[in-house]
């Protein structure tokens, strides 16, 4: 029920389409991140109107709040949230090991106090494949260990090799689960670790493969702290590790610059909360860069934030007008900046894939790249 189809290439960029029971997903593609359920601030019809296939969510969260088992109950995380595309679940990893101070961890899993209540939990991998497969996502990710960026070798070697281990174990007990239950059918994506060491990385794909039978691959423990140039140097060395004929998956990276460099190594699926977030503080994608909409000199500028952008802010309102909304504290300007920077990755995306079909990738990203970058950042 999930296979991966590759259409065309340029260099190591890839077009392709991953087949998943809820529909097929055109690849490569940019995922909007609804953490609790929801892409902050947009309906799912408005998300399906700009051309969103597939949403993440996230295990940790939902599971404190409101509970993967009343989401179960209630139908599961597609029924729950009103999404008729795929869902990818994280499986919290990220999340656990940003509390620092608050957890502490062990071969069994990580202990830690919930950031709402202060109450103690304790994830293992057995535990957090239940709680996945109560959400009911389509994808769903091993619980995995994230240090940060800048880890030293061993650091990054020890916490690779737990998530190994922790696999077989996620393995394990997803076979489990989904012999003894009638859940939807979901595949388990492994995910390959090593910090910003490039012999750790090949070694955890060369595990991982080992093992057989995935559908997909993910790239963990990027974006978290490491400078961008040693994070496309382990995309590099990624890419001559995992097979070619799967999706990979980069986990948390979504800025435009990094969406581009990241298909050109070879990725095929992107996540992150940056559009919405950056929607949240008055800042709009441009192909000129970020812009901060708070600037006096959008007072009176009646040209829409992107000229021929398609989204539904620049299609009907003005800067100057959205500059208001956002001086104003009204929650409509957090909302159209929100709905038009994740439509700005999702056409960029898309022009990527064309761009790749058509064998002007290379020289189409190029320049785009070097327009965005001319610009400073107007904060």
């Amino acid at each position: 029920m999930f296979r991966f189809d590759l259409h065309a290439s340029m260099g190591r960029a890839r077009a392709g389409t991953f087949h998943t029971p809820r529909g097929a997903v055109e690849t490569p593609v940019f995922m909007p991140v609804g953490t609790l359920a929801t892409v902050k601030a947009l309906d799912p019809d408005e998300l399906h109107g700009m051309h969103v296939q597939m949403i993440l969510a996230n295990a940790y969260h939902l599971h404190l709040r409101p509970g993967d088992e009343l989401v179960q109950r209630l139908g599961g995380l597609h029924r729950f949230m009103a999404w008729r595309g795929p869902i990818l679940t994280d499986s919290g990893g990220f999340q656990v090991f940003s509390l620092q101070s608050l957890r502490t961890v062990d071969e069994d899993g990580v202990t830690f106090r919930s950031h709402l209540d202060g109450s103690a939990r304790h994830f293992t991998p057995e535990s957090v494949l239940r709680i996945e497969t109560n959400l009911g996502a389509d994808v769903i990710m091993q619980f995995d260990h994230v240090i940060p960026g800048q880890s030293e070798f061993a650091a990054a070697k020890d916490a690779s090799e737990r998530s190994i281990r922790w696999l077989e174990r996620c393995r394990a007990e997803f076979a489990k689960l989904h012999e003894s239950t009638s859940a939807p059918r979901q595949t388990l994506f492994p995910i390959v670790q090593g910090g910003i060491h490039p012999a750790l990385r090949r070694d955890a794909a060369r595990a991982i493969t080992g093992m057989d039978g995935w559908d997909g691959f993910a790239i963990g423990g990027l974006s978290v702290g490491e400078e961008k140039p040693d994070m496309y140097a382990i995309l590099d060395a990624c890419d001559e590790a995992i097979p070619a004929d799967r999706p990979r998956y980069l986990m948390g990276v979504g800025y435009p610059e990094d969406l581009l460099e990241g298909i050109a190594r070879g990725v095929d699926l992107f996540d992150c909360v940056a559009p919405t977030r950056m929607g949240r503080n008055a800042a709009a994608l441009t192909p000129d860069g970020r812009v901060n909409m708070r600037r006096a000199e959008f007072r009176d500028d009646d040209r829409p934030l992107v000229e021929d952008c398609a989204c539904a802010c620049c299609r009907r309102f003005s800067r100057a007008y959205v500059r208001h909304l956002v001086q104003a504290d009204e929650m409509l300007g957090a909302r159209l900046l929100s709905l038009h920077n994740v439509h700005f990755l999702i056409a960029l995306v898309r022009e990527a894939r064309r761009r790749i079909i058509a064998g002007d990738f290379t020289a189409w990203s190029q320049a785009w790249l070097a327009r965005y970058h001319s610009q400073p950042t107007r904060s």
